[in-house]
């Protein structure tokens, strides 16, 4: 008798575990930074923007649940390679050399198809009287530690650069007085000048740099690049990229055609 309790014992226990048991969720850790249009947090306090929604959708078409973890910038390497963050989508530009050592970010990680064109631009209050290049010698300019904007800053001949933490801090270095000037991100710049807090700031005319493209960042040799390059062209296909790209203001400059970097 005690050995039927048991089998039917067991028997019970395994069904519960088939029933309430199911297989580890699948996660993905996107890494990313407080930028306006990409990641930001709305009125209510939720993370949203171009990058969040996008991210969003490709990676639970492919299966996971989204992870959304804050980085310092100028650690995104280590983040990268130490397995604490599985890609970073942030408006990371993807076709400049890193200024600290001169080598491409593409020697660094697999990076993704380009799918948003940028530029680096100059944001000045708006009597800051910086015209010229020949305007900003001298001056000290407010830049993001390890962006392509310290990158551009550097390549104008004596300007005093200072690195920050992330791209809107830059900007307040400038509304306070403590910097001259700060090189953005164009997709940034356009969501804060003349708004705001920041209504007396504004991007410089004739001094942006060259066109750069964004792509998604990820450790060398992962094998999401490809996956998640695959749902880029899915959701270019159907219109959901530049549904996004009209609803964050960046119709003008989101990548919406792949096959030429296939």
């Amino acid at each position: 008798m005690k050995k039927v309790f048991a089998l039917v014992m067991a028997l019970v226990m395994l069904a519960a575990c088939f029933a309430g048991c199911s297989p580890a969720e699948k996660t993905v850790v996107v890494g990313y930074t407080v930028y306006a249009p990409m990641n930001y947090y709305d009125d209510n306090n939720v993370l949203v923007g171009f990058d969040t929604e996008l991210a969003t959708k490709v990676f639970e078409n492919m299966g996971y649940k989204v992870i959304f973890q804050l980085i310092d910038w100028n650690s995104k390497y280590t983040d990268l390679n130490s397995g604490a963050i599985d890609c970073v989508w942030n408006g990371f530009t993807c076709n400049v050399a890193d200024d600290e050592d001169g080598i491409q970010r593409a020697e660094k990680v697999d990076f993704s198809y380009k799918y948003m064109e940028n530029r680096q631009v100059i944001v000045a209050t708006a009597d800051s009287g910086i015209t010229s290049a020949a305007d900003l010698v001298g001056k000290k300019a407010a830049v993001e530690s390890g962006s392509a904007g310290e990158t551009y800053a550097k390549s104008f001949e004596g300007v005093n650069v200072k690195g920050s933490l992330a791209q809107t801090d830059c900007l307040m270095e400038v509304k306070s007085g403590a910097a001259d000037f700060a090189v953005l991100d164009a997709q940034l710049a356009k969501s804060y000048c003349g708004k705001g807090n920041y209504a007396d700031l504004t991007m410089v005319e004739g001094l942006s740099s060259d066109v750069e493209y964004y792509a998604i960042g990820f450790k060398k040799g992962s094998e999401l690049t490809a996956l998640v390059n695959e749902q880029l062209e899915k959701l270019a296909a159907d219109g959901t990229i530049a549904a996004l790209a009209e609803k964050y203001g960046v119709a003008n400059t989101a990548v919406t055609d792949f096959s030429d970097q296939k």
